[in-house]
């Protein structure tokens, strides 16, 4: 009986699916079956996944179709980020999205290259297109799939979007199919005690409850002991046919005593919302632990549109004496679902074990702007930087300034000072502030200079010195000789890097005019190939220039002839 509910409210859910979102309007934008490395919804560092990430086979040129009819409304080409992307908005209301190109299809890469060599860069920013500058059709090749876009692997990821709202849809929801028929794998169960007279099992500590698993998708705790309000968290992902990837679920859903008193769902959101997640999951256990428990109550600051009929916002109530059942319920998009259940006995006591009061002279009000300094480092955070009344350890030692540590989530950037009076302007020249993220690397923040202040703006706390970097980037394997025949290359190759700030810039001319060189991230490779410009003569000079973020340069030049 349970087996023939389920299966009626798995089809009830996406018949009223197929009624909201069109489910034969758009074609899948690849033409193999599709594979899934990342979900909608998915966890990622400070924000949701806003799309579908396809697997290509582990190699980049797969031809992308459009998925529908419309029109190209925005273009750009960055090293981060979604790297080569198009959006085409199409006649029914929607724009779909795909990033991490290697490369346009015809007629839109000679327009972005036009576009490029007019700018003399390689990076677009949005370029935005009117309805009828470049009109697509369902099934025309766009675009092809590759890596680009920071450090990520051969892949394509796809989005749908509202056109007026900009709000991310589920692309699952519009008819494409995903073979699944794996249940949610629950990982970890977190119990909470959300205020000071709460208990469970004697203790007023966030605890880790030991899970058992009876079955394929059922799990259970041992009874716990509980007092006043708690609350549950729980890591669980999801696997897909053909793929060895961890997944996101699409909803979570807590009963007490099989009545609902939360739910949420990865249907739709927005992406001035995504930044919450650093309130949905339990921060501080993802920053010691490194795995992501969703809490299923709503503390004070998530403004998440993604739940529906909350209860308390999640949280419950131990009365003494009673007795409760718990469920948490994960489910993927097509309906396989995983519960634990947990049993707890309302009884009141006394807390033996107890966490420490946290204090120390660094107290920050959440709505009020604070400034503190201390050596010649100042911090400032504006007013509600931070979700909540926070307790901050501020330090500095051999002029590293160690903030706190990065546990804590921050809605806004806080500004960090350095009085650099004591060093000489040559010192300061080639000096920056660096995020220490362990003994031997620092990393380059944005670092703006006045006469004796260098300041940087950050959303992360932890450790942060000035740092010096005198070092030229390096410049290295030009695919031929100084005053070499090239006649059969199609391209020039060359490869940069840089150990210090890292780098800012790079400029490369061919007989002193700009050339577009495609800088690939992951392999330091710069490539230009002869087929942008038609060279005349066979003598010709070829030139790069590149620097990094405090302003060391390094030049290479080379003569090489072609016919």
């Amino acid at each position: 009986m349970k087996k023939i509910i389920l299966f009626f409210v798995v089809i009830t859910s996406f018949q009223a699916f197929s009624q909201k979102y069109p489910q034969n309007y758009f074609r899948s934008p690849l033409d193999i079956p599709l594979v899934l490395s990342g979900t909608f919804g998915e966890l990622r560092n400070n924000h949701f996944h806003s799309g579908i990430d396809i697997k290509t086979k582990q190699r980049n040129g797969l031809k992308v179709y459009a998925v529908a009819d419309g029109y190209v409304s925005r273009i750009r080409v960055a090293l981060w980020g979604y790297g080569k992307v198009i959006y085409v908005t199409h006649d029914n209301g929607y724009t779909s999205v795909y990033a991490h190109l290697s490369k346009f299809g015809k007629g839109i890469q000679e327009f972005v290259k036009s576009v490029q060599y007019k700018k003399e860069q390689y990076e677009t920013g949005n370029i935005y297109l009117k309805p009828g500058e470049i009109n697509v059709t369902k099934g025309q090749i766009i675009a092809y799939s590759g890596s680009t876009g920071g450090f990520v692997a051969p892949h394509l990821h796809y989005e749908l979007r509202d056109s007026k709202t900009e709000h991310i849809i589920n692309p699952l929801l519009f008819g494409i199919k995903v073979k699944d028929t794996i249940k949610p794998r629950i990982q970890k169960l977190m119990a909470y005690t959300l205020d000071n007279t709460a208990r469970i099992n004697q203790s007023d500590k966030n605890q880790v409850l030991a899970i058992k698993r009876v079955r394929d998708g059922e799990y259970i705790t041992n009874r716990i002991l509980a007092s006043g309000r708690i609350g549950f968290g729980i890591n669980v992902y999801d696997k897909l046919n053909n793929a060895h990837n961890k997944n996101g679920v699409y909803s979570i859903e807590m009963l007490v005593n099989d009545k609902r008193v939360y739910y949420h769902d990865v249907e739709t959101f927005s992406f001035r919302e995504s930044k919450y997640i650093n309130l949905l999951i339990d921060y501080p256990h993802y920053y010691k632990f490194k795995n992501r428990v969703q809490k299923t109550h709503v503390v004070k600051g998530n403004d998440l549109s993604i739940y529906e009929n909350l209860i308390d916002k999640g949280a419950i109530t131990v009365d003494d004496g009673m007795n409760y059942t718990v469920k948490i319920i994960a489910t993927d998009i097509t309906g396989n679902r995983s519960t634990v259940k947990i049993p707890i006995k309302g009884t009141s006591s006394n807390s033996i074990f107890k966490r420490p009061k946290d204090t120390t002279a660094y107290k920050i009000v959440a709505t009020q702007f604070h400034k503190f300094q201390k050596d010649g480092i100042t911090i400032a955070f504006p007013k509600n930087t931070l979700y909540e009344d926070v307790y901050l350890d501020f330090d500095v030692k051999d002029s590293i300034a160690t903030i706190h540590e990065p546990s804590i989530p921050l809605d806004k950037k806080f500004t960090l000072t350095f009085d650099v009076t004591k060093y000489s302007e040559a010192e300061k020249e080639r000096m920056f502030i660096a995020k220490i993220v362990n003994k031997k690397y620092v990393n380059y923040q944005n670092t703006k200079k006045k006469k004796n202040k260098f300041y940087t703006t950050t959303k992360t706390l932890g450790r942060y010195t000035l740092a010096s970097d005198n070092q030229k980037p390096k410049i290295y394997n030009l695919n031929f000789r100084n005053n070499q025949w090239i006649t059969n290359k199609d391209q020039i190759r060359v490869y940069i890097s840089d150990k210090g700030s890292g780098i800012k810039s790079y400029r490369a001319t061919l007989d002193d005019e700009w050339i577009l060189m495609e800088y690939d991230l992951k392999k330091k490779k710069l490539v230009y190939n002869f087929s942008d410009k038609k060279l005349v003569g066979s003598k010709h000079s070829f030139k790069i220039v590149v620097s990094d973020n405090v302003g060391n340069t390094n030049t290479l030049s080379a003569t090489f002839y072609k016919k």
